[in-house]
């Protein structure tokens, strides 16, 4: 049984029955939520260049060694070297079927049109990954963020 640090009734609950006050756990653990938010939204100020780098040109924060110092960069820089990866396996895909199909003439305005389209999706991609980081977010990119390979 906890008592309320405000009026001193006893309460099972976050908050007082009596008064309303917050118990001293549930004001803890406030606290402590209120800090660790402090301390991302800190990182996340700090490293913005380098997260915006890590989508630019994926392997400068690898090179540096601050993906080992902040989780915020740590995330962007995964998120970066993921898109490039599918990026270069897209490529090599679509160069592939645009073999196979340049064969046939009637197929070759279409290998042409797709072939300037498909830089859209990687491109939409690296811009959202500089959105979220201008934003300070650590938000996974669409269909490939849950991939690993920064660890």
């Amino acid at each position: 049984m906890a008592f309320c640090s405000k009026c001193g009734a006893e309460t099972n609950e976050k908050f007082c029955a009596a008064c309303g006050a917050p118990t001293e756990e549930a004001a803890a653990k406030e606290a402590t939520i209120v800090e660790a938010t402090t301390d991302e939204a800190k990182d996340a100020q700090d490293n913005k260049v380098m997260g915006i780098l890590a989508y630019i040109i994926f392997f400068i924060p690898l090179l540096t060694g601050d993906y080992k110092k902040s989780p915020f960069v740590k995330f962007h820089t995964n998120q970066g070297t993921v898109l490039f990866l599918a990026s270069l396996i897209l490529t090599v895909a679509w160069n592939i079927l645009a073999a196979i199909l340049m064969v046939t003439i009637i197929l070759i305005p279409v290998v042409v049109l797709v072939s300037g389209l498909i830089w859209i999706v990687p491109t939409a991609f690296a811009v959202l990954g500089i959105v979220n980081v201008c934003n300070g977010k650590m938000k996974e990119l669409p269909i490939i963020g849950k991939w690993t390979i920064v660890k």
